[in-house]
């Protein structure tokens, strides 16, 4: 078994921001980079629908956000997740079938102090199938932003399981600042069997890390008693 830790979602570096959470209750708002590639007709997703989940924390997205379309990826509804280039590679040519695709994001807690950030898992998938955006049917083109836009000749798209796969409805906190950046917890890299990584550092990278043993992250991660739900942002 193989799997990758992918950082996904708003942040400073894209999108000049941090989705809210909570730390007493580890819930949280999934919000999406910003798309800045040609999109196919009808096939927008906006920031807008982000508004709601964004509230119930007491919080608004930021004005210059409203009305602009997002990279909806992963997109939890469909349970899929697309990418490109050097991360494309990377995940056709290590992953297959019930191998893991493990999310995670940084986050600012709207209960305690602004910084650090919190840096927590929100969602695994166990991959079902590995296909190139260029061959989905455009009766599934709305099922992933990389097919939502008009992809590229190394363009993915990763389907994952129903039923073991999904957005976590309370995020898994993984780490935070140390050593002048942001890198997963010592004894969480000691329980999950380490990454490829040098001292756990997870600031958003092209390079995707990669677990030294997969099947004993899973073990961790299952005795969690992670909830996880096919939508992007449940109510």
């Amino acid at each position: 078994m193989n799997g990758l830790l992918v950082r996904v979602g708003i942040d400073s570096t894209d999108g000049r921001w941090n989705a809210p959470m909570r730390l007493a209750s580890n819930e949280f708002a999934y919000v999406t980079i910003t798309e800045t590639k040609p999109l196919r007709p009808g096939m927008s997703r906006r920031y807008d629908e982000f508004v709601p989940v964004v509230e119930r924390f007491g919080e608004q997205l930021p004005p210059e956000l409203i009305g602009l379309p997002t990279h909806l990826d992963p997109d939890f509804d469909w349970l899929t997740y697309g990418d490109q280039g050097q991360r494309g590679k990377c995940i056709t040519s290590l992953l297959t079938a019930d191998d893991l695709l493990v999310f995670f994001a940084a986050f600012r807690p709207v209960d305690g102090p602004s910084r650090p950030l919190i840096y927590a898992l929100v969602g695994l998938f166990v991959v079902a199938e590995i296909v190139p955006a260029k061959s989905v049917p455009n009766s599934r083109w709305a099922e992933n932003a990389h097919t939502r836009r008009v992809p590229g000749d190394g363009d993915i798209v990763v389907r994952a399981k129903r039923g073991v796969s999904g957005r976590l409805r309370r995020c898994i906190p993984i780490g935070g600042r140390r050593a002048g950046v942001y890198r997963v917890r010592h004894d969480l890299l000691d329980a999950w069997g380490g990454l490829d990584i040098k001292n756990g550092y997870i600031q958003r990278s092209v390079r995707l890390p990669a677990f030294r043993n997969t099947a004993k992250f899973y073990r961790w991660f299952l005795a969690q008693k992670p909830e996880l739900v096919a939508e992007n942002n449940p109510s």
